[in-house]
């Protein structure tokens, strides 16, 4: 018996509404699957990221004004005076951010002026020529801060594909241009959600966010002791301002990545429930049509049909549903992976993942389909045909 799919068709119309419940069901399944899959890749990178700078010996600890009478800028200077005569200090210098933690600031930045300019999300940071020393940061072209502006390689790369940045502009945000002066290694700055290796750094201007870090590498061992120190006596040195935040380099990229893990633990759990469902709904919908069709099973089978014509039409109507559903599933997944995109700053959905989650989609489905299906070639023609 060959198999004609307009019978097919014709089953799947008069059961339209679980039909079209269950494409739904597999279109959410396969935009959640394929984006958290995504997502959770992000996660796992990222916790096997490289830091780029000296992580085991350096803190950070964020100081904010008060009031309006608070003289940020020089208190910023007192407080790096102090700092820079500590024993067990080896550098001092103060940012607008903590490497690692949520502290910071992020925009996006093109080679060309203009709102239509191609851009590339980044994270910025105030320093100077204090702030790469102090990281354990190297400049690979150009040079150390003066009055421009300083990109890490991987922005570089991005910005300006196969060519050198030193000397070339740069926009953030509106047409002034500014000049980079040179580039360094990459290194992790503030985060938001995925750390990233886009920075750009540029000459600060002490209290400009109403805030600063201190970030402070000290000798090998000795950061813990240093830090108990530095807070006990910032806390007290001056009271037009106080203390926001203070823990190790290390503190914060451990944070991070128990958070990327949970994260990746949580989608892993929510995708698999998901699936779960899914296969289930596939598995029901099928049962109840064989359920439904008894008589005309044993029809089919009383004028010729074989046990595997019956088991293939099941398949074929499973089928047109998977695909039905993978249609919307992927509009779908494609929709929401750009507003994940575009809401918080994730790297474009690599169209593979889009690909390869269709396949898993469809092979679940048609397994899920599967056992219902030879139930239904099961079915004695004798026993069938007397069935009302």
């Amino acid at each position: 018996m060959s198999l004609n799919v307009r019978p097919v068709l014709s089953a799947l119309c008069r059961n339209r509404a679980g039909a079209i419940l269950v494409a739904l069901e597999i279109a959410i399944a396969l935009a959640v699957m394929v984006n958290a899959t995504w997502i959770i890749a992000q996660r796992i990178a990222a916790i096997d990221m490289p830091a780029g700078f000296d992580v085991a010996d350096t803190f950070a600890i964020g100081l904010a004004e008060l009031s309006s009478r608070s003289d940020l800028g020089a208190a910023q200077r007192e407080d790096l005076a102090y700092l820079r005569s500590l024993p067990g200090v080896v550098s001092a210098t103060a940012t607008s951010a903590a490497p690692f933690s949520e502290f910071g600031q992020g925009d996006s930045v093109s080679h060309e002026p203009g709102p239509d300019a191609p851009s590339v999300d980044m994270r910025s940071m105030q320093s100077d020529e204090t702030t790469l020393p102090t990281l354990g940061v190297r400049i690979v072209a150009g040079r150390n801060f003066t009055a421009a502006d300083i990109i890490t390689q991987s922005l570089a790369n991005k910005l300006f594909p196969g060519g050198n940045a030193v000397g070339k502009p740069v926009y953030e945000g509106n047409d002034t241009p500014m000049t980079v002066v040179g580039v360094t290694n990459d290194f992790v700055p503030s985060v938001w959600g995925i750390p990233s290796y886009d920075s750009l750094l540029y000459p600060q201007t002490p209290g400009n966010f109403g805030d600063y870090f201190c970030l402070v590498r000290t000798q090998p061992g000795r950061t813990a002791a240093v830090l108990a120190t530095v807070r006990q006596h910032l806390a007290i040195s001056n009271p037009d301002r106080v203390i926001i935040a203070a823990h190790t380099l290390r503190y914060y990229q451990q944070r991070l990545e128990a958070e990327n893990r949970n994260v990746a633990i949580f989608l892993t759990l929510v995708t698999a429930l998901i699936l779960s469902v899914t296969c289930l709904g596939i598995f029901g919908l099928t049962t109840f049509n064989v359920s439904t069709r008894t008589k005309q099973i044993g029809t089919l089978r009383a004028v010729g049909a074989r046990k595997r014509d019956i088991v293939t039409h099941f398949l074929v109507e499973n089928a047109i549903i998977l695909l039905a559903g993978a249609v919307v599933g992927c509009t779908l997944a494609l929709g929401v992976a750009y507003w994940l995109t575009d809401q918080y700053q994730l790297p474009r959905l690599d169209l593979h993942y889009l690909a390869v989650g269709v396949l898993i989609i469809a092979a679940i489905g048609q397994l899920a389909a599967w056992q219902p299906a030879r139930r239904a070639a099961s079915v004695p023609p004798s026993v069938a045909t007397r069935t009302i």
